[in-house]
């Protein structure tokens, strides 16, 4: 089944939408040049998923060059953090749950050690929880949820 959600101007990037199809609430959103659709519901314990915050990962190329990698983007659930993929719904561990470890940290000089840091991929615990998502496509400057 196809709904319109708007026209696509109504929907500018960086905003969200949230849409009742039937018995269902599911978030609209637009973030860069890419449209994402989440059912309103926190799987974890049935939160209002869509109005959490949208996450990347913070990455650096270099010591002090911080920015915010959309890959992949992530919805937090705004009653216990829980974060979902926007593209896929997987879950992944909570700010409250087991699997950090620690480990120690040195303080050493050098340029070396930059190109180093530079190369580390963040690594993502995916949890037990997918949180359902839709298509959504533009068709003929609209907005068009695949439910």
């Amino acid at each position: 089944m196809r709904h319109v959600v708007c026209p696509v101007g109504e929907l500018p990037a960086g905003e969200r939408r949230i849409v009742n199809i039937g018995k269902r609430s599911i978030g609209v959103f637009h973030v860069g040049d890419r449209f994402y659709a989440v059912r309103n519901r926190c799987p974890h314990q049935g939160g209002p998923l869509c109005v959490g915050h949208i996450l990347g990962n913070a990455v650096a190329d270099v010591p002090g060059a911080a920015a915010v990698s959309n890959n992949p983007l992530r919805i937090a659930c705004p009653w216990h953090g829980w974060e979902y993929d926007l593209a896929t719904g997987q879950s992944f561990l909570g700010p409250s749950d087991p699997g950090v470890k620690s480990y120690a940290v040195a303080l050493e000089p050098g340029g070396a050690l930059v190109a180093e840091v530079g190369e580390q991929q963040v690594k993502l615990v995916p949890g037990p929880y997918t949180a359902e998502t839709f298509e959504v496509k533009v068709e003929d400057d609209y907005v068009v949820l695949e439910v």
